[in-house]
């Protein structure tokens, strides 16, 4: 029993070389994300989506039973804890998030039916356990976790800052609050659509600033993802020299 649990732990993870067996079932579950994908691409629904999206469905659904099931290799020890432990990693959450599409095809349309069927995007991060390019990219980011939740908090505040700001200074140029965050996001995101422009002095030399403060943000995340990036490629260089 342990060897056979063991030996299913060995297919559904990642291939290694030789294994056939594995690299079969990385093939399959590849081919089911880009298939599972397509609905998105229509406009309507048929029959033909409605098979592709329960026949994948269930594939993932099992997929995800599997892994829950083989917990314990994965989490690396045996005990109740492991499986509840796998059921809240991000993978495992995104897993479970991308078989809830499902529910569509038996109930009616609804807004939060269509916000259900959003939720297909998520298959795309099962991917992300057969390239070896994206597992490092997520362990560089959950590496460095602390830092962009930093960032991520900063921007946030500088938003909201700069929107209060406006919204007192320009009350006649927007409707309600939200459209305030609405033009502070875009600003300092240095989009700037130019669909709500500031008019006042003041008003202009906020956006300016905000624009200014955007290109900094912006550099930011991308200056401590690209430091970590290269950290996490030297020691697998240096690990592979050895």
């Amino acid at each position: 029993m342990t060897n056979r649990k063991k030996r299913i732990y060995e297919v559904i993870e990642v291939s290694n070389i030789g294994d056939d067996s594995s690299r079969a079932y990385d093939v399959m579950i590849t081919v089911a994300v880009i298939v599972g994908l397509l609905p998105m691409t229509l406009k309507s629904e048929s029959i033909y989506t409605r098979i592709i999206e329960f026949s994948t469905s269930l594939l993932f659904f099992v997929d995800y039973c599997v892994r829950v099931y083989t917990a314990d290799y994965k989490m690396g020890y045996k005990s109740v804890e492991a499986y509840i432990a796998y059921i809240f990693t991000p993978l495992a959450i995104f897993d479970l998030l991308s078989i809830v599409p499902v529910i569509s095809l038996f109930l009616p349309v609804s807004g939060l039916i269509r916000l259900l069927k959003l939720f297909r995007t998520f298959r795309v991060l099962k991917l992300v356990r057969y390239s070896k390019t994206m597992r490092i990219i997520a362990n560089v980011i959950r590496k460095v976790k602390s830092q962009l939740l930093a960032v991520l908090i900063l921007i946030v505040i500088y938003i909201f800052v700069s929107a209060m700001m406006i919204y007192q200074l320009e009350p006649d140029l927007f409707n309600n609050f939200f459209d305030a965050l609405y033009w502070a996001t875009i600003s300092i995101t240095t989009i700037g659509y130019g669909d709500i422009s500031p008019v006042t002095t003041l008003g202009r030399m906020i956006t300016m600033l905000s624009a200014l403060v955007g290109m900094a943000v912006i550099a930011l995340p991308t200056g401590i993802i690209t430091a970590a990036y290269m950290n996490e490629i030297n020691k697998k260089k240096s690990k592979y020299e050895l």
